[in-house]
């Protein structure tokens, strides 16, 4: 399997991450399943189309689960520690990560990016904003990004000043695909935290918010997307964003993107 740069990948995470060239990558920025969506274990066990219903529930991104969101925590905490040391692995000394989780798994996230071999810098905020409201107790209204470097970060890279709050609300309606997609222009700004021009690897791609913004921004992607469905989604979206043919319908040329389908999903 060869993987290069502009690239998005059907296929499970850990398979890729084996075969991306060691250090190869600029920087890791991935949304993985949280494996959250309730205050009880039996919650976990849920379709994501049942823990993740908003006021959206009839749009078409509820019909379409997700894998990987069924783990209790200690099982979560280490698959994410095996996948974050392969994908370490990948990123050059120097490079960065960026980690999206909720305040359920957000400390299992912070030991186990340890624990896969990078040093922790910190917790990036993101504000939903329109979130659901909570009966006599404050909302769950944001969401948050661990960030971390392989190895020592030079703070004279070429990256700009970035804030360490983010407010963006979600995707609402026909502009949702995802059931936990993130908005766009979070992502645009977020990927800035790679250097100028680099390459950022997306593990857990989804529908194609973080390859889509990396393309927009002028960064090359690495994507991985296990699901099918979502696969072509993000086939579709990064097509859109590259060829600025939003709405142009599914009759795509996807080789134009170099998708890759490596029957692993």
């Amino acid at each position: 399997m060869t993987i290069n740069p502009n690239t998005i990948h059907h296929a499970d995470a850990l398979t890729v991450l084996r075969h991306i060239t060691p250090g190869g990558v600029d920087a890791l920025i991935t949304d993985p399943p949280y494996s959250s969506g309730g205050q009880y274990r039996g919650d976990r066990a849920r379709p994501t189309s049942e823990k993740y219903l908003d006021t959206d529930a009839a749009a078409g991104y509820t019909k379409h689960d997700f894998t990987g969101d069924n783990l209790d925590q200690r099982s979560w905490t280490s698959w994410t520690a095996e996948w974050l040391s392969l994908a370490r692995a990948c990123v050059k000394s120097g490079g960065v990560a960026a980690v999206f989780t909720d305040w359920r798994q957000l400390g299992a996230l912070c030991d186990a990016i340890q624990w896969a071999g990078w040093i922790w810098r910190g917790i990036i905020v993101w504000d939903k904003k329109n979130c659901r409201p909570q009966p006599a107790r404050p909302r769950q209204q944001c969401e948050f990004i661990v960030w971390a470097s392989n190895g020592p970060l030079d703070v004279k890279r070429d990256a700009p000043y970035m804030p360490g709050i983010f407010t963006a609300p979600p995707p609402t309606g026909e502009k949702r695909v995802h059931q936990t997609e993130k908005p766009l222009a979070l992502m645009r700004e977020l990927v800035r935290i790679c250097e100028t021009g680099g390459v950022i690897l997306d593990p857990f791609a989804g529908s194609g918010s973080t390859l889509v913004a990396a393309a927009l921004e002028g960064y090359r992607y690495i994507g991985v997307e296990k699901d099918a469905h979502y696969f072509t989604v993000a086939q579709r979206r990064i097509y859109n964003a590259v060829w600025n043919v939003e709405g142009g319908g599914s009759n795509f040329d996807y080789t134009s993107i170099s998708a890759k389908d490596n029957g692993d999903a």
